[in-house]
């Protein structure tokens, strides 16, 4: 054998080309800790496991599309001023939840059994679908009752996430986890956007369905879980650390709160970074993270491992998961809006109909997704995370950089075959570098490290949002005040109408392309539309009007978007690669 084909254990002990460490168990055995897991028995644990994480990853998404059938349903407008609270919290509120909890759950998971918490968070997500089905009142209140439901479905969503990880690993010897955790992460990732072809379809027949679904599924699953799953892995009984979780949870939320106003609009400014209440959200959020990291330090049994970080395929594996992250997140955001605020309706298409046809419209990215994360997956059980992971990210960065050089009214098989090069990338660095990750763990502490793993992921989409959605407001603020009212004035709105709207913050044009919404018949009062001629109203509530004026200001927008998303990406290719060669931990 090559000495280029030889890894080292964290103990010194060779590691085949194959990953099967010299003292490991067979292909078809459990990982070798704690327990022997039949064959069969892991092919359960894989379907079981990826049911959960696929039903938690579309319910963080469902709701885009649907969000206009919702908030009809409870009788409420997101466009009135000082509703945008609600529109924000039940899109964050769930991705916020799940990020805070994600850690202590799967430590929780190493004391007292993977299994068990999985169970639970399955029982409590399913749950809180039903209590979301029967929302029965409407304005603020009903919004309120969602908010709650929706955080509650995150709680039970982090049990999931934290857990199912630790599961397969277990579950799996450690030639053959790339593929497993392969199918498991991917089928995490594709959910997020198979949520959006649900809530397109769901919403529309009952608001109410885009909740429902969940709940047989969730039953299902739930029970199955219960009766088939079992713990294989080794625990770590333990105290738990209380002052430990309470800051992490206190920092990470007054610091996701802070990210979530901040692109709110503040007094005369289009964005909230300048507000008093966001700096001292961001400013007490960091000083209390900091504090967390130094009790960390000094705890007797810690929930943040901090000396998992002293292994490098884990620390670089878990940096390159919050970059790719980071640069993934909001782009969901930008193609809905792109495709829902311009080219669907320049294209014929309502702005009702725009939410399913953008979902569907994104399909090319999943089918990337789902082809790549299997294949790479299994490869990387033989060659190592580390030319996947990193090719997937340049081929990710290479995508976004061609996405950036198209018109706004571009060609769909163009964009289409750009958006599934993008799956391809992402989906092909995803794999390998979740198995990379969970590979170098040690077996104790794998609910633990595939928990903060996932902390990292999910408060990076968060922060990605906020990013994402900054850099677009400062593009569209460059010139969307002058367009709108151009355009306004030349179609009859008066001069002092046209200027109100168009001072609008630009939060408010965005949320109007995003939720499907008429724009122009949102934003503009009745009274004033009413007074125009009846050839300037159709022209002004046309399917063509917003989309055209909005191009220009929307590609600045864009483009800072995408240099963003191109530089993250390859960032997290240079630290994926960072990561060293092949590396299993001894006792895997």
């Amino acid at each position: 054998m090559r000495s280029a084909d030889i890894e080292t254990h964290h103990s010194g002990a060779p590691l085949d080309k194959g990953g099967g460490a010299d003292k490991g168990g067979p292909v078809g055995k459990g990982g070798g800790d704690g327990g022997v897991a039949d064959d069969r028995y892991k092919w359960v644990a894989l379907f079981n496991v990826t049911l959960g994480v696929l039903m938690a990853t579309i319910d963080s998404s469902i709701m885009l599309i649907a969000m206009p059938d919702i908030f009809r349903g409870i009788k409420l407008n997101p466009l009135v001023p000082g509703n945008s609270f609600y529109l924000l919290w039940m899109i964050l509120g769930f991705l916020v939840v799940s990020s805070v909890l994600v850690v202590s759950l799967g430590r929780l998971g190493d004391m007292f059994g993977r299994v068990k918490m999985y169970n639970l968070g399955f029982l409590v997500y399913t749950l809180s679908s039903l209590v979301l089905t029967v929302d029965w009142m409407t304005g603020p209140d009903g919004a309120i009752w969602l908010i709650v439901g929706r955080i509650a479905q995150g709680v039970g969503a982090a049990f999931v996430i934290a857990n199912s990880a630790a599961i397969l690993t277990d579950a799996f010897p450690s030639n053959q986890r790339g593929l497993a955790l392969g199918i498991n992460n991917i089928a995490g990732i594709s959910g997020s956007f198979i949520g959006l072809i649900l809530g397109g379809l769901l919403g529309p027949i009952e608001w109410r369905l885009v909740f429902l679904i969940s709940v047989p599924i969730g039953a299902l699953g739930t029970v199955w879980a219960y009766t088939k799953l079992r713990d294989t892995g080794i625990r770590r009984p333990s105290s738990i650390d209380w002052w430990g979780n309470t800051t992490f949870a206190v920092g990470l939320i007054l610091v996701m709160i802070g990210i979530t106003y901040g692109i709110e609009p503040y007094g005369h400014d289009t964005m909230g970074w300048t507000s008093p209440r966001v700096d001292i959200e961001l400013g007490l959020g960091v000083a209390i993270l900091a504090a967390f990291a130094l009790i960390e330090r000094r705890a007797e049994n810690p929930m943040f491992r901090l000396p998992l970080f002293r292994i490098k395929a884990f620390t670089f594996g878990t940096l390159s998961t919050f970059l790719s992250a980071v640069g993934r997140g909001g782009l969901m955001f930008m193609l809905i809006i792109w495709l829902q605020g311009i080219w669907l309706p320049e294209h014929g298409y309502s702005f009702t109909r725009t939410p399913l046809w953008a979902g569907i419209y994104m399909l090319p990215l999943t089918a990337g997704f789902l082809l790549a994360g299997p294949v790479s997956g299994y490869l990387s059980d033989r060659y190592g995370a580390r030319p996947f992971a990193t090719g997937g990210m340049i081929a990710a960065a290479v995508s976004f950089f061609a996405l950036e050089q198209l018109p706004i009214d571009f060609s769909y098989p163009i964009f289409g075959a750009l958006l599934f090069l993008n799956g391809l990338g992402m989906g092909a660095f995803a794999a390998p570098n979740r198995a990379g990750v969970m590979n170098s763990l040690p077996p104790s502490d794998r609910g633990a490290g595939g928990g903060m793993n996932s902390t990292f992921q999910n408060s990076a989409q968060v922060l990605s949002i906020g990013i994402f959605f900054t850099l677009m407001i400062i593009g569209l603020s460059s010139s969307l005040t002058a367009s709108l009212t151009n355009g306004l004035v030349s179609h009859g709105v008066d001069a002092a109408t046209a200027s109100q709207v168009a001072h609008l913050p630009p939060v408010s044009v965005l949320f109007a392309a995003f939720l499907g919404y008429n724009p122009v018949k949102t934003l503009v009062p009745p009274k004033a539309l009413a007074a125009v001629s009846k050839a300037n109203y159709s022209a002004l509530t046309g399917r063509s009007f917003f989309s055209h004026l909005i191009s220009k200001p929307f590609s600045n927008g864009l483009h800072e978007a995408f240099l963003f998303a191109i530089i993250a990406c390859l960032v997290a290719a240079a630290a994926s690669w960072s990561r060293g060669k092949r590396y299993v931990h001894e006792a895997s």
